[in-house]
Order: C-alpha cells, then sequence, then structure tokens
C-alpha cells in the first residue's frame, strides 16, 4: 500500500505492536491493519467507514481488527493513534505552568478548528432540507448518547420553543421504542459523533422501519448512523489534539443545532414565533 506524505506515522512502540499482531490476521482484518499503519496518526480524519473503504472490506471487519490487535474497538485504536503521534508529545515536566497553558491552547485551537470546518461540511442546502422535515413533523424523537446527550438537551429545547411536539428520552430502551413508534410523518433526530453508537443506530433503524425520516448530526460523512438516515448534517471536527476531539465536535453539533434552530424558524414563520413567544413568558417568569 502506497504511503501518504501528509501523513504522520505511528510512533514506533505503537507500529510495533501493531506490527507484531500482523500475522495473527487474515483477509479484510489484515488489510485493516495496513490501512492503519499507512495512516499512521492521519487516523484522526478517519472515521470507522472511512477505513472499511480503503480496506476494500466492512465496518464490523475494522472493530473486528481493532479488537484482535488488543484494542475495545476502532475509537480506541484512533486515540491511540492520536496520542502517539510526535505532535502530540507531552509538555516538559519541569514547567509547571505548561500543562495548564498547553490545555488551554489546545482546547482553543480544538474548538476553532471544529467551529471553522463547519463550512466545509455542513450545506446550506442540508440545512434547509433538515428544517423542512422537522417543520412537517407530526411527532420528532430525539436520541443520542455520552456527550451527545447535551447536545440533544439543547434540541430539545430549541424544538419545544418553536412549538415542534418532541420527545427525548434518558432511557436508551424507551429512546427505542419511541422511535419505533413513530408515525409516517414523525422524525428521528439522532445525533452521534462517530457515527457508531449502536443504541443510537438501532434507534434509527427502527424509525426508519417505522416509515419515519431520520435526520443524522454526526462528525463524518460515511457512517451507519449515516446509511440509515434520510437526512444527514456533518459537523466536527476530525483532526484535533488527543481527548479533545468529541468535546470540540459537541461545540460543533451546538452550533448546528443554533443554525438549524434558526433555519426552522424562518420556514414555520408565525406559529413558531408565536411558541416563541410562550417560551420568552415562562422564561421571564423565572428569570431574576
Amino acid at each position: 500500500m502506497e504511503g501518504h506524505s501528509d501523513m504522520t506515522p505511528l510512533e514506533s512502540q505503537l507500529a510495533a505492536r501493531i506490527r507484531a499482531r500482523l500475522g495473527d490476521l487474515r483477509g479484510a482484518e489484515a488489510r485493516v491493519a495496513e490501512v492503519v499503519l499507512d495512516r499512521g496518526a492521519g487516523l484522526v480524519h478517519l472515521s470507522v467507514s472511512d477505513v472499511a473503504a480503503l480496506a476494500g472490506t466492512a465496518p464490523s471487519s475494522v472493530v473486528r481488527a481493532c479488537q484482535r490487535l488488543g484494542f475495545r474497538g476502532y475509537q480506541e485504536l484512533k486515540i491511540a493513534a492520536a496520542r502517539h503521534s510526535p505532535a502530540a508529545a507531552p509538555a516538559p515536566a519541569d514547567d509547571t505552568g505548561a500543562p495548564a497553558a498547553r490545555a488551554l491552547a489546545d482546547t482553543l485551537r480544538a474548538a476553532r478548528a471544529a467551529l471553522d470546518g463547519i463550512t466545509a461540511t455542513l450545506t446550506a442546502d442540508d440545512l434547509r432540507a433538515a428544517a423542512e422535515v422537522l417543520a412537517g413533523a407530526g411527532q420528532v424523537v430525539l436520541v443520542g448518547s455520552g456527550l451527545s446527550g447535551a447536545v440533544v438537551l439543547d434540541l430539545a429545547y430549541r424544538l419545544r420553543a418553536l412549538g415542534l411536539r418532541v420527545d427525548a428520552p434518558a432511557d436508551p430502551l424507551t429512546a427505542q421504542l419511541a422511535a419505533a413508534q413513530l408515525p409516517p410523518d414523525g422524525v428521528c433526530f439522532a445525533v452521534s459523533h462517530g457515527g457508531a453508537t449502536p443504541l443510537v443506530i438501532d434507534a434509527a433503524r427502527r424509525a426508519r422501519a417505522a416509515g419515519a425520516a431520520v435526520v443524522a448530526l454526526t462528525s463524518y460523512a460515511r457512517s451507519p448512523l449515516t446509511e440509515t438516515a434520510t437526512h444527514t448534517l456533518v459537523a466536527g471536527g476530525q483532526d484535533l489534539v488527543f481527548g479533545l476531539e468529541t468535546t470540540a465536535s459537541r461545540l460543533a453539533h451546538l452550533a448546528a443545532v443554533d443554525a438549524l434552530a434558526q433555519t426552522l424558524l424562518a420556514l414555520r414563520g408565525r406559529p413558531a414565533e408565536q411558541a416563541l413567544g410562550l417560551s420568552a413568558d415562562i422564561t421571564a417568569d423565572h428569570t431574576y
């Protein structure tokens, strides 16, 4: 497999660990390992579906290969690759101010990169299409877990404030049931950074089986979630510092939610404005 000059190679210890297990892999799993070695720290750019496409196999084979290599899954391998890249070398131990200074600088850099990248992945047409399907929805079910849960809560408040009927179950089994019971004019809005969270994907698939539309908000254009979705909003960081990828992507997802709410307000017009007035009255009664 040809090398990529714009990719940073894996640190020798991690690369050696992977090469040591190549003999245990066959077929598609071996091709996945070769992609990992070839792309190195550049894996932070790639979703599990991207790696699967490069290796000519399915995402499930990528996950199995990662597990055979000693990782719990692709996400853990990707974090290890980012952690072992030369750019992520730790600050000198004798500089007591360096950890805090670096943490602040890296966090802000990651946030800026994620927000600046939205214009390259999220189009006005995608945003309007998602807003249109929400505007006509009889019911909306929101699903998301982990850090995406914060985005779901924010989105639930904004959609309710615009007058939509919204359900955002905290319990994953309840979310599955709610998605499965959506009417044909319903919408399942699924939020997942990597687009591979099983609970979120299962809810999206149940919604599709019920005849409802599925809007996905994710950081990667290709994933099991986007394969299920009828509408996809891509926003989020993919080339960020170790430990901050999902955090920065959450900020990008919140920005996308804000833009979606503004678009939806324009589409729904008077009913949305009336609903916002009610929301403002309630907020005023409890703000001091």
